[in-house]
């Protein structure tokens, strides 16, 4: 992965990614913030989200920083009203009983009810929504779904990246190994996704993570927002987790960790640019 990467052996690499862009403005401001004053190198944007357009909006003025386009076929909550870019009548199988996305606790029957040729649909939307903004994203990725969810829906996001000239994330071995083979850099080590971290000690589990990082490519997915009140009212329950991701990416111990271990923090342009040109 190194030498695809343009780094030499031995090299500790990792990507740090911003997930949720565009889900609501404290979530945008922070992750702004965590790539242009903190460790982050990359984000990924939610387009059906109320806070798209205020996050495209930010990318316009900002076009040096990269970002993907995080798929999004599920809704984190009731209590987040998402519905599809595409057409209702054409994406019918994606929807649950109210017309909204389903919530992340229904996964399960959303993945055994969604038609291919409707993700396909609600995808293109999805993407097109950014390309006609003027926005040049970096790579696809997807919230809450692993690969997908499905090995059809990877395959298809495969083909869309192919299309658009765009990197895919990849979190689980069969896809990762398959990638592999092709000769495509993807992530060597455990996946880390923020959400999955204790609230407790956080921040001393990150900077152990840190200097205990092994040669290669690793990828955090990180979530950071603010805590102020707008994002206690729109995220109840997952603010906490933003707000201590906003606080160690911001941190001058995590710059201090980074140099002090020599890190090298890559963003997904690093692997777009080596998608699309082996």
């Amino acid at each position: 992965m190194n030498e695809l990467l343009g780094h030499p052996p031995g090299t500790r690499l990792l990507l740090v990614n911003a997930d949720d862009f565009g889900m609501y403005d404290a979530v945008n401001e922070a992750v702004v913030r965590s790539i242009e004053e903190g460790i982050a190198a990359s984000c990924s944007l939610m387009t059906p989200c109320p806070g798209a357009g205020h996050a495209m909006e930010l990318l316009r003025d900002r076009p040096e920083l990269p970002f993907g386009i995080h798929l999004t076929l599920v809704r984190d909550s009731p209590g987040h009203r998402w519905g599809p870019l595409a057409p209702k009548e054409r994406v019918g199988s994606l929807l649950d009983e109210s017309g909204e996305l389903f919530t992340a606790g229904r996964i399960p029957e959303l993945l055994a009810a969604a038609r291919l040729d409707e993700v396909e649909t609600e995808f293109r939307a999805q993407i097109t929504a950014v390309t006609d903004a003027g926005l040049s994203p970096t790579h696809l990725d997807w919230h809450c779904l692993a690969d997908g969810g499905r090995d059809d829906v990877f395959d298809l996001t495969m083909s869309l990246a192919g299309e658009y000239g765009l990197a895919v994330r990849a979190w689980l071995d069969p896809a990762r190994e398959r990638l592999r083979a092709r000769g495509l850099p993807v992530v060597e080590h455990d996946f880390l996704d923020s959400f999955r971290l204790d609230l407790d000690g956080k921040a001393a589990e990150y900077a152990r993570l840190l200097r205990e990082l092994p040669a290669g490519l690793s990828e955090w997915a990180v979530h950071p927002g603010l805590g102020d009140a707008r994002a206690r009212a729109a995220d109840p329950d997952g603010w906490p987790v933003r707000w201590s991701d906003y606080a160690f990416l911001t941190s001058p111990e995590a710059r201090e960790l980074l140099l002090r271990e020599g890190i090298v923090v890559l963003g997904y342009e690093s692997l777009r640019r080596a998608w699309t040109h082996p």
